[in-house]
């Protein structure tokens, strides 16, 4: 490669490390963490490399330089003075090796997200959110602590074309193209999953719309979210919220 390919690669793989930095401290900031676990990766630009949290430590303390770059099995590349979850490593490799087109995943443990997550029947369509993912989550039947490799193959059979997937009795995924794709799918489902267990806490019967409507708002939500006035899917409302970060605490970006 030339002198300029390699600086241009190695901005990009900067920019990258702060995105997903920034992504961490948002995800902080609305509450979706549980101590050290869960993860948010990023594939390394150039490369089928992703970046993920050093373990052990909290989501406001990530940066773009502490973020450790491993390798499809689970091996650091370059320097870290920390180790990663294998748990982490196992669901995280299996969509990065297993969707070439998804270059970021989500995976939290919400008490809405995971009391969903525990329901016979999933996502319920009874939301202006919920309806946007009609025909277009999976689901993946729970197998323990995802410590297992072999899971992987089916992690991702469970996930299909989906961007979304609903990991039984654990918790909730997203992957996207981008940070910002991935992050928006997230926010929608979380949401969708809240307001799922606020209306069944209600104990009154669910209106359910009929399969027609929930087949046009999904399209309709694909187009929304594709084409939010000419903006990448979810890039308006991530960068809503690096405004904040990086008003509330920029430290992210080192």
């Amino acid at each position: 490669m030339s002198e300029a390919v390699d600086q241009t690669l190695e901005e990009a793989q900067w920019a990258a490390r702060q995105r997903l930095a920034a992504a961490y401290r948002i995800v902080h900031h609305l509450g979706w963490t549980e101590t050290i676990y869960g993860h948010l990766t990023l594939r390394v630009p150039g490369t089928r490399n992703f970046l993920i949290n050093p373990w052990g430590l909290r989501y406001d303390e990530v940066t773009a330089s502490n973020l450790v770059e491993i390798d499809i099995d689970g091996n650091t590349v370059g320097p870290s003075n920390y180790p990663v979850n294998k748990a982490g490593f196992v669901i995280h490799s299996a969509v990065h090796a297993g969707r070439e087109d998804m270059h970021c995943v989500f995976h939290i443990h919400t008490t809405d997200g995971m009391a969903v997550a525990a329901q016979q029947d999933g996502l319920l369509p009874i939301s202006i959110m919920a309806t946007g993912y009609y025909g277009r989550v999976g689901y993946h039947d729970y197998e323990g602590p995802s410590l297992n490799l072999g899971e992987r193959e089916r992690l991702v059979a469970s996930m299909g074309d989906h961007k979304t997937l609903i990991l039984r009795n654990h918790g909730l995924l997203t992957a996207g193209a981008t940070v910002e794709e991935a992050f928006i799918l997230m926010f929608r489902l979380q949401r969708a999953c809240e307001i799922q267990i606020a209306a069944q806490a209600g104990g009154g019967a669910l209106t359910i719309p009929s399969q027609e409507v929930c087949e046009d708002s999904a399209r309709l939500t694909d187009e929304f979210l594709e084409g939010n006035d000419g903006a990448p899917a979810g890039y308006l409302e991530f960068e809503s919220y690096v405004r904040l970060m990086d008003k509330l605490d920029p430290s992210y970006k080192h």
